[in-house]
């Protein structure tokens, strides 16, 4: 009889463990925390920082939330903050103006005074992101024929003076100012800033590369070319140079056996290059500019000066997608000083830095830990908590009335940054988010649909991994897997 209700009894126990397990395997949250779990213990991973947060949209209610919640470095995580701030303060149909004007006299075809382009911080000038904002050269020669101008005894000024004559913030690093991608933002940006390095390279390895066009063409550059050819394909080419000065040298690979390789790079002064392009456009037309190029405050006032031409951007809806889409960094850098410049009317990064933390504290969030240095995400000076990205993510979708538009402008499965995500464990449209890489940087933030129609808001940020990006990237895209099924 003893043994016979041990037995029971050891049964009855192998029961409940069976259907505890089973519970815990069937239990998405529990699935969720083993993995984290297990990444601490995974090779490349044991250094690193997590931070997490999730939540559900309709209720608020924080459905896995990682402790402690550590500040991170969000690389271009951080352009939703931008973007969103952006498009409540300046509403979706905000549109950048650049004003082509005159002041003196007009008499028959001649002008006694001077041309003036008045740069109003538009970063879509003739952007290959925006290609019909791309005629405006032409816009402002049709103008002034239309004025029947021949003339101008005057100079050729170009104003950029809306914003800080320093165009890149101060913690970006050496490595990538040079790069088109860490070209800075100023009153008057043409061409996203950049240029092209045309190369041919040798179709052996470790081979030297020849430059042969840069496009457009940049006055007075002085381009050191240490390109060499390899055996990988990819581009591993830098360019190191500092803005406003015309210096440049390019080192790393590129691979072999290329005719036509590009390299992108940042353009020094693109008020000076566009006012040089500008003034060949006008002799090209048989207009004659007497004077110099002369970069200052334009004279303005109803006594002062004659507005000729406005050219308007594409609509701010337009560029915070591309923004995100993207990963503009140069429009995310344009965003921020702008809003500087509404605060204060100059736009500066450490202006605009400043009003991005209080927009949100005004919102009562909690900035405590939230530490920003530009709009892009490109400082390693940014540090965020996955809460506070959280936070600001729902405040965009339940309450802004621009959710929609700035909904739209995170990147879907099979699109922009998300193009490597599988279409088959995210079918329909269900993950809407912004990446963000750097060197051992990984993070993503944005908003699921569960498999049970549960509206999620997640952010996912992860530094100071040893192992590869691809293998950081698999690990998110499965959490985000199992995040479906909650």
């Amino acid at each position: 009889m003893y043994k016979s209700n041990l037995l029971r009894k050891f049964i009855l126990w192998l029961i409940l463990i069976h259907y505890a397990v089973v519970g815990i395997s069937q239990n998405p949250t529990m699935t969720i925390q083993q993995q984290i779990t297990a990444w601490q213990t995974t090779s490349g991973f044991q250094h690193a920082s997590v931070c997490i947060a999730v939540s559900d949209q309709k209720t608020g209610e924080e459905l896995f939330v990682s402790e402690p919640q550590l500040s991170l470095v969000p690389a271009s995580i951080l352009k939703v903050v931008t973007t969103a701030t952006a498009l409540e303060v300046f509403g979706p149909d905000f549109r950048f103006l650049t004003t082509l004007a005159y002041s003196g006299t007009l008499r028959n075809d001649t002008l006694f005074g001077d041309l003036q382009i008045i740069g109003g911080g538009d970063p879509t000038l003739g952007s290959m992101y925006f290609p019909e904002n791309n005629h405006f050269k032409e816009d402002w020669i049709k103008a002034i024929q239309d004025k029947h101008i021949k003339v101008v005894t005057g100079n050729l000024i170009a104003d950029a003076s809306i914003y800080e004559s320093q165009m890149i913030p101060d913690t970006w690093i050496w490595e990538d100012i040079g790069n088109y991608y860490g070209a800075g933002a100023s009153g008057i940006s043409v061409y996203d800033n950049l240029y092209e390095i045309h190369l041919k390279s040798d179709s052996e390895a470790d081979k030297p590369t020849r430059v042969i066009r840069i496009i457009p063409e940049i006055p007075h550059l002085e381009l050191q070319n240490e390109v060499l050819s390899s055996d990988l394909n990819s581009d591993q080419a830098y360019v190191f140079g500092s803005p406003m000065e015309y210096k440049r040298i390019m080192q790393g690979t590129i691979p072999k056996n290329k005719s036509d390789f590009i390299v992108k790079a940042s353009i020094p002064d693109p008020v000076a290059l566009l006012v040089n392009e500008f003034r060949k456009k006008l002799s090209a037309n048989g207009i004659l500019v007497s004077g110099d190029n002369r970069y200052e405050k334009a004279k303005l006032g109803k006594d002062q000066s004659v507005v000729i031409s406005v050219n308007k951007s594409p609509a701010l809806r337009d560029i915070i997608r591309v923004t995100n889409h993207e990963s503009v960094n140069l429009f995310a850098e344009h965003l921020l000083k702008h809003l500087a410049y509404q605060a204060i009317g100059l736009g500066t990064t450490k202006e605009g830095c400043k009003f991005v933390v209080q927009y949100w504290k005004d919102k009562e969030i909690d900035m405590t830990g939230f530490f920003i240095n530009d709009g892009s995400g490109l400082s390693r000076f940014n540090a965020i908590t996955a809460n506070q990205m959280v936070t600001i993510l729902n405040y965009m979708k339940t309450k802004s009335v621009y959710s929609e538009d700035f909904f739209q402008s995170l990147a879907s499965v099979g699109n922009g940054t998300l193009t490597g995500f599988s279409l088959e464990s995210f079918p329909k449209g269900c993950l809407h988010a912004k990446s963000g890489s750097m060197t051992r940087v990984r993070c993503f933030a944005g908003y699921l649909n569960s498999i049970s129609e549960k509206e999620l808001t997640f952010t996912i940020m992860i530094n100071n991994f040893s192992c590869s990006q691809a293998e950081v990237l698999q690990k998110i895209e499965d959490l985000l897997a199992e995040l479906r099924k909650l």
